[in-house]
Parts: C-alpha cells; structure tokens; sequence
C-alpha cells in the first residue's frame, strides 16, 4: 500500500526533542568553547563536550525516564567536580561547570517541553556570552547605592507584597494594605524609571520623559516621585515639575480611553473638555520643560539614589488618610447624590469615578450631559490629591510650580464644559 505524502514528511516527535536537545548542547557549547582557552590550563569542557552531554540528558530520559535522568545528572556532577579539582587549582570559577550540569537537565527537559527547555538555553547561551559586559556593568557603572535600591525594591516586591493581608481594614474599612504597598512599590519603580532616564538622557531630557511615560501608570504616583527627586536635587527642579505635569496628559489620554471602551456618547459629549485640559497640560509641561533644556547642570545622571524608600511611605501614609477622609464624609453624609460619590472616588482613581457614571449613560439612568459634571468633579478630586502630595513630597519650591499646572488642567476642562452648556 502507498503511503500518503502526508504520512511520509511526518517526524517522530522524539526525533524532534531529540533535535532540539542537540542544538541546546551545540548553542551552550559553541559559547563556552570560545572562553575554552588553551594548553594544559584550558576549560575541560567545549562545544562537543556540551552537545554530547545535553544528548545523554535526553536519551537518559528516553530510555529511563527521571530515575536515570537523576543517575546521568549526578554522573555529570561527579565528572565535573573532579575535572574541576584537578585542573582548576587556581581558578575559583565555576560558571563552565554548572552550566554543563545544567545542559544535561534542559537535555532531559526538551524531551518533554522542548520551547521550555530552548527558551532557556538561549537565555543561558546570552548570560554566559555577556560576560565581560555584565563584569563592567557591575563594577563600573552601577553603584553601591543603587545597587543596594535594587536589594529594597526585590525585598518589597517579592517578599513584603506576598504577606501583605488583601482585605479592608482601619477606620471604616477604607484601607486595603495590600493596594496601598502595591503603591509604594509603584512610586519606588517610577521614582526608578526616571532615574535610569536621566541616567540614560540627562536630566533635561529624562525627568520630562520618564513623567509622560510613568502617567500611564500612575499620574498621581508620579507626582510623588517626580516631588522626590525634586527635594533631593533642587538643580533638576524645573525638569521635575514638567514630569510631573506632562503625567497628567497620561491621565487625560486614559480618560478618553476608558470613556470609549464604555460609553462613546460620554466620551463625544466630554471631548471638548478633554481636549482643553490635555492643551492646558501640554502647554504647561513645555513650559518647564524649555525652562529645563535651558539648565546647564546634569548632577544627576551620575549616580545615587534611584528612590527613596522614606517618600514611599510618606506617599502611602498620605494616600491613606484621604481614604480614610473619603470613606468618613460618606459614612456620615452618606450618598448624596451622584456627584458626591464621583468626588470622593476621584480623590483615589478619576478613573474608576468616570467609569461608573459612564456605566450609568449606557444603563440610561443618566444622560450624557448630566454626565459631565461628576466626571469632571471625580478628576477635581484626584487634582487635589496630587497637589497634597506635591506639597508633601517635594516642598514648597515644587508644589508652587506643580500646584498651579494642576489647577490649570482641571479649570481647562472644567471652562470646555461651560462653554458645552453654553452652547447648549
């Protein structure tokens, strides 16, 4: 009987783990045989020593499953350790030999998630080829002290988060500590990101773009670092204050945003606004930005601290009492109205306030008009919480130059709905 075409180009999928088994071994080994050297002081190991090991790895686990893989890894182990102690008397590296362990693992790995097992491979087969860079990237250009951040900001991501209870708790449950830590955790990173890009750019060019940049994330955390960074340094004062204020285009854009993914009505009836405060933003963060393309000094860019864990904590501490005032006046005065929630909403997220009276429109509980005006009092809310804490974080020089941008933006698109009413 002939076989069909189909039939005749399929290939074992063994065949193929034991491919990709095979190109592990000879990628690793290629690397590894370049730092091989030469005469009685070089590396046991290269290229075929590699292919030849991920290849046992992966028919070990063929014939034997893991109890064999288990056997050929120890083997490994065994070989390599004694290879080590006879000719590596002086050299205290042992990079060459537990990347060999590892080879004859990701052998026996690909055999069962070959792209897993690949996927490492070449991430190992880029560590181990940027050594050099990695070396001068640590003892060259970065610091103690940021180095040390990078310590903090691990610890409270990776260990504090996780044992952080995820409830409301304090005065009127209003405080969710895990949401306010995910908070520090935001202002360290976008206190972070503007320090790379100064580091990256200058002062005169970082500040204003790390702040448009992190506004996506968090205007209002952004505010705070870019306060931060301003009190530490006051000679980046005006490239802060432009970070600071062009977040709030970010804050505008992600308005839009959320109106158009639920109601388009609201977003058309609301656009004139948001075309204004966004102008009045862009305007205003050029300002300051000109101002910093004009400064002569880049103290900054070398070197640090990439944040301060101290602004972090005051930023949550302040965060949390306007939770807690919010939480209070509706616990006493109750919901008065729509606008009163999207006010008190504001002071946390304007976004979250625009989104449930943008919710109401499209249930038509509300028209899109009478939407306007607790959208825009939810975003006059959350204008005032990033004044508090530009006072609070950078001082009295930068809150006074912060505090009248915000109250520019939020009166521009209050004077684009006027003049919607009026037109009306």
């Amino acid at each position: 009987m002939l076989r069909s075409t189909e039939d005749i180009f399929i290939i074992d999928p063994v065949i193929l783990n034991l491919a990709v088994a095979f190109g592990i071994g000879l990628l690793i080994g290629a690397e590894r045989e370049r730092r091989k050297g030469e005469g009685p002081s070089r590396s046991p190991a290269g290229i075929r020593t590699f292919t030849v090991t991920s290849l046992a790895g992966a028919i070990s686990f063929v014939v034997g499953g893991e109890v064999l893989l288990a056997v050929a890894t120890a083997g490994v182990i065994i070989l390599t350790a004694a290879a080590y102690w006879r000719g590596h008397e002086d050299d205290p590296g042992l990079t060459t030999e537990i990347a060999l362990i590892l080879t004859v693992l990701l052998g026996g790995l690909s055999m069962q998630q070959p792209a897993l097992a690949a996927g490492i491979a070449v991430v190992v087969a880029v560590l181990l080829a940027a050594r050099s860079r990695l070396h001068r990237f640590v003892h060259s250009v970065l610091s103690e002290d940021e180095l040390n951040d990078a310590l903090i900001f691990a610890g409270a991501t990776l260990v504090v988060l996780p044992l952080v209870p995820d409830r409301p708790m304090g005065p009127f449950g209003a405080i969710n500590p895990h949401s306010i830590w995910i908070l520090v955790i935001l202002v360290m990173a976008i206190s972070a990101a503007g320090y790379i890009a100064v580091r990256l750019l200058g002062t005169r060019f970082g500040l204003p773009i790390a702040g448009l940049a992190s506004g996506f994330i968090s205007s209002t955390a952004t505010v705070g670092a870019m306060g931060a960074r301003a009190a530490k340094a006051p000679d980046v004062l005006a490239a802060a204050v432009a970070g600071a204020v062009l977040s709030t285009i970010a804050t505008i854009v992600q308005m839009a945003l959320v109106l158009a993914a639920t109601s388009l009505t609201t977003l058309r009836t609301l656009s004139v606004p948001l075309i204004c405060a966004g102008v009045a933003a862009v305007v205003y963060g050029t300002v300051f930005t000109v101002r910093a393309l004009r400064q002569k000094a880049e103290s900054q860019a070398q070197g640090g601290r990439a944040f301060s864990l101290s602004t972090a904590l005051v930023f949550a501490l302040t965060l949390s009492s306007i939770l807690v005032a919010s939480a209070a006046l509706r616990e006493w005065f109750g919901e008065t109205g729509i606008i009163v929630a999207a006010a008190l909403a504001g002071f946390v997220d304007t976004h979250s306030a625009a989104i449930s009276v943008a919710s109401l429109v499209v249930s038509g509980k509300m028209s899109a008009a009478d939407a306007v005006f607790p959208i825009l009092a939810g975003l006059s809310t959350n204008t005032i919480s990033k004044m508090v804490l530009a006072g609070t974080s950078g001082g009295r020089s930068f809150a006074l130059r912060v505090i009248p941008g915000l109250i520019f933006v939020a009166l521009a698109a209050w004077v684009g709905a006027l003049g919607i009413l009026a037109s009306g």
